[in-house]
């Protein structure tokens, strides 16, 4: 068994998000006070009550994320602790914002440095969207080849790129506004089955996203990372990383590269992963597994309810 832990990214977020966990597992309950005192705000509060105009704020929404995937893990952990078992993983990986997570679980960086650089991050990632008008498109059918041709046939002299290869047949475009317009109806030109505008704040992951990216290099240079315990699978590689002076720099390319999620995962299983278990908010991440390759074990937890039911993972060990 070689089982890797994956985590969310932003747009996984809702209203009561962790609430469930938080009043029924103390480690969960512990990881949200932890998550209130370092932001000297109550997090908690938006997270349980939003409103959701608050709660999908770039800044807001990335931090809810992250703390919400962090209390999975804590309540997985507890768990195998009560059966006087450790919760055992041989990697770690996470979809955009949730390579944050993956690293404070790989204890590459602490849950409080992480936070710190996530309102960092989502703060100058706001600022950048409001800079300019940008979006991002999601495409069913394309392969990468085929959504690189179609930005270059919409572009007109603007920003649009490739920004995430989510499993097959699923990619995200991203850039100007009127560019994405312009993808949107040429898309059925290039095997494009559909084209989807996202509602998302701007331009993520496309070279608009340079101002953000210098932003977050500065505060990445102030945090002390270490080793990862495991290897994490960085978005913009899709390799391993055991370095910890190869993170800031992974992590501040990823705010302007492509993600490269299906190729991660298709990686981790030639490296020998048999397990994936998705911790946090919604399911997406363990859809996008099950589309990109065969013969995984997916397993997810998001509420107290999904909790009951790693019982017997827990006991299996």
């Amino acid at each position: 068994m070689s089982r890797s832990l994956v985590f969310p990214g932003q747009g996984a977020q809702y209203v009561g998000i962790g609430v469930s966990l938080a009043e029924k597992h103390p480690a969960a309950r512990d990881i949200l006070d932890r998550a209130d005192r370092a932001l000297g705000f109550a997090l908690s509060d938006i997270m349980a009550n939003g409103p959701e105009a608050d709660l999908t704020r770039t800044d807001r929404s990335q931090l809810a994320i992250l703390t919400a995937s962090m209390m999975a893990f804590a309540v997985v952990k507890q768990q195998f602790s009560n059966f006087g078992r450790t919760l055992a993983f041989t990697a770690t990986a996470g979809l955009s914002l949730g390579e944050y997570t993956a690293l404070v679980v790989a204890e590459a960086l602490s849950f409080e440095d992480a936070l710190g650089l996530v309102k960092v991050r989502g703060e100058a990632m706001q600022a950048a969207a409001d800079a300019v008008a940008g979006g991002m498109v999601a495409l069913v059918g394309p392969d990468e080849a085929t959504a690189t041709a179609l930005c270059a046939a919409a572009a007109e002299g603007e920003v649009l790129v490739v920004a995430n290869l989510n499993c097959p047949g699923q990619v995200v475009i991203s850039g100007t506004k009127s560019a994405c317009a312009r993808a949107v109806a040429k898309a059925k030109e290039f095997n494009c089955r559909r084209a989807i505008p996202l509602s998302v704040a701007g331009a993520f992951h496309s070279p608009l996203m340079a101002p953000a990216a210098e932003r977050l290099g500065a505060a990445l240079a102030g945090v002390a990372f270490r080793d990862p315990k495991v290897p994490v699978y960085a978005n913009v590689t899709a390799a391993p990383v055991v370095k910890a002076a190869d993170l800031p720099g992974l992590l501040a390319r990823q705010l302007t590269s492509p993600v490269r999620w299906a190729d991660s995962v298709v990686r981790m299983q030639a490296d020998g992963v048999t397990q994936i278990w998705e911790l946090g908010p919604g399911k997406t991440l363990s859809g996008m597994v099950e589309r990109t390759v065969k013969g995984l074990a997916v397993r997810n937890l998001d509420t107290a309810e999904d909790a009951l039911r790693f019982a017997d993972a827990v006991t299996a060990g």
